[in-house]
């Protein structure tokens, strides 16, 4: 009968367990597990970076597809010696621990994003050339078995002459190979689509290194019995916010911006331990153009550029210039298409980690998102209003209420972006011809104003109709897009306007004002501006004109309902607004009704 050994070692954690469960260490999926590798590379000061996923051919059920059998990671970067390179397969050891400047500092990324993917993980690095490369590696089974305790201590040997003829960047005196082998938690089967997978998340998280030119990826899937490529390219710049160019946005935004600044950017100070930080903030919404049909009638959302942008929606959080995670809970409306056309960055140096509450694998900032999340709401104690919530809170020293105070700044300003953005879309989807058509209310208001002078009514714009054609032209131009409008449509829109003899153009803009649209006489011509910031706007002109196409019976139902209770309200707030008047003021506000009122009567006839 055989006797059980008897247990002479108690480790808190037994260290094939510990490991073991290191594997679920949270990585979203494969490609964020070599993002892990591919910042150990830049942070090492690579120039060239390479993802090389090599591929076998299985035969499954009679048919023959391929497999990732090794995914590795090859850069030409500053290289480690023995002992940097056994603390940098240690959990939870490194040589950026204590390091604020840069990507590293937990310690985490290479042995726990390995691992989370594959069973063995080797790594060969050389400071003296590669014909002097140290190597060692982490085998799950050995540690399993009880065969491996440590890091094997690193030996000098030679780089596999697979990853020697496939790689580009071996030619300098120092780089480092991550092969991972025997991997079981790939989320992708084939090298091919590894890299697919990958390449958007890859160019967005390094896009600024990408764009300046500090670093280039290179993404290859090859056959090992061949060394047939299956890809062999290099990741573009993927850039949420769209200001950047060359990018991986279909043309013709690949080699423009597809976007234009919200403003300037804006800088917020966060004291934290005594010293102060900078987080800066830029916004980004999208161009008039990118947003126009399709001569063939297809809206800008279903077009390749309107897709991509589908897929970089929310706030990029960028940590050291390396992006950690894109936000939505608490900045992206629903499924509102209009939600593609807006990009928000917030820039925060690695300083504030601990506010931000960023995690060991640089996935996310817990704090930001679950602020982002939550808003105030979750912090108020009962009965507390929210400025005084914000007055303990600072009392306090919460490390929060900067938090507080970058959520609040970028949802007051998606506000403002998102009735821009609905303004662009009333532009694009009319067109400009509507305007013209002979039941238009621009063609029928003119009718009525050319009756009135025929009268010997006269206007303050009428003044202007005697000055010359060319001269009103281009004044209302101006004053078009100084709304907004794009030049090649003001200019078409001024034109038509002085052509046609028209006395009134519509346009839309969020006023600064609590008024529920302007009146500017420009060029002879009466130019009303719709607020859009108003709610009498949403009420009584969105709801009627957004997709009406395609509202069903009761959809358009439930839009006239709303739209006659608001008109109601518009009424009910002017007769508060005369019950309210004073004596000596309620006359002239009585007759200003009358007056107004007569008018509109006039407008509104129908001719018999």
């Amino acid at each position: 009968m055989a006797v059980a050994p008897v247990q002479t070692s108690f480790d808190l954690v037994p260290p094939h367990l510990a490991v073991q469960s290191m594997r679920d260490n949270g990585y979203k999926n494969t490609a964020y597990a070599i993002a892990e590798l591919i910042d150990n590379s830049i942070q090492a000061g690579a120039k060239s970076v390479e993802l090389l996923c090599s591929e076998v051919d299985d035969v499954i059920e009679q048919r023959r597809r391929r497999r990732a059998k090794q995914i590795a990671v090859l850069d030409n970067g500053c290289g480690m010696d023995a002992l940097v390179l056994r603390q940098a397969l240690q959990f939870g050891n490194g040589t950026h621990l204590n390091d604020r400047s840069g990507m590293g500092r937990f310690g985490m990324g290479l042995p726990s994003a390995s691992i989370s993917q594959c069973r063995r993980v080797d790594v060969w690095t050389w400071k003296q050339g590669v014909d002097k490369a140290l190597h060692t590696y982490i085998d799950l089974g050995e540690v399993q078995r009880g065969e491996s305790r440590e890091v094997p201590e690193p030996e000098i040997a030679k780089v596999p002459k697979m990853w020697r003829d496939i790689g580009k960047s071996f030619g300098g005196e120092s780089g480092t190979l991550v092969v991972w082998s025997d991997a079981d938690r790939l989320m992708w089967r084939s090298g091919k689509a590894i890299i697919d997978n990958s390449e958007f998340l890859i160019g967005r998280i390094y896009r600024r290194f990408i764009n300046s030119g500090e670093a280039a990826i290179r993404l290859a899937a090859f056959l090992e019995s061949t060394h047939e490529f299956s890809i062999d390219r290099y990741a573009e710049a993927n850039d949420p916010l769209y200001l950047m160019a060359p990018t991986s946005a279909p043309a013709p935004y690949d080699q423009q911006a597809m976007f234009k600044p919200y403003g300037e950017p804006h800088d917020m100070k966060v004291k934290f331990e005594g010293t102060e930080h900078v987080v800066r903030i830029t916004m980004s919404y999208a161009s008039e153009e990118a947003r126009k049909t399709s001569d063939s009638g297809v809206e800008a959302g279903s077009q390749p550029h309107g897709k991509h942008a589908a897929k970089n929606i929310g706030v990029s959080l960028m940590r050291a210039r390396r992006e950690l995670d894109l936000v939505t809970n608490g900045f992206v409306i629903g499924y509102d298409p209009v939600e593609r056309w807006w990009g928000v960055e917030v820039d925060f140096p690695p300083a504030l980690d601990e506010i931000f509450g960023v995690t060991n694998n640089k996935q996310s900032a817990r704090n930001f998102t679950e602020m982002a999340a939550t808003g105030l709401d979750a912090l108020l104690e009962e009965g507390e209003t929210e400025v005084q919530l914000r007055e303990r809170l600072r009392q306090e020293n919460d490390p929060r209420v900067p938090l507080i105070d970058i959520r609040e700044y970028i949802n007051n300003n998606l506000r403002q972006i998102r009735r821009s953005l609905t303004d662009q879309r009333r532009r694009t989807r009319g067109g400009v011809k509507k305007r013209w058509e002979a039941d238009s209310a621009e063609v029928k208001a003119t009718t009525k104003t050319r009756e009135r002078q025929e009268e010997g009514h006269v206007g303050a714009s009428d003044v202007d109709e005697n000055r010359p054609a060319e001269e009103r032209e281009a004044e209302l131009e101006q004053a078009l897009e100084a709304q907004g409008v794009p030049s090649d449509e003001a200019h078409e829109l001024a034109a038509e306007t002085v052509s046609k003899g028209l006395k009134y153009i519509f346009g839309l803009g969020a006023l600064e004002t609590p008024a529920f649209f302007s009146v500017e006489s420009k060029a002879g011509v009466l130019n009303i501006t719709l607020n859009t910031s108003h709610p009498a706007y949403e009420q009584l002109i969105e709801v009627l004109e957004d997709d009406y196409d395609e509202a069903s019976p009761d959809a358009l139902r439930e839009r006239l309902q709303g739209a006659a209770n608001g008109l109601k309200l518009l009424l009910s707030a002017w007769a508060r607004y005369e019950d309210e008047a004073t004596p000596q003021t309620r006359d002239r506000v009585t007759k200003a009704r009358w007056d107004w009122g007569t008018m509109a009567r006039e407008f509104l006839t129908e001719p018999s």
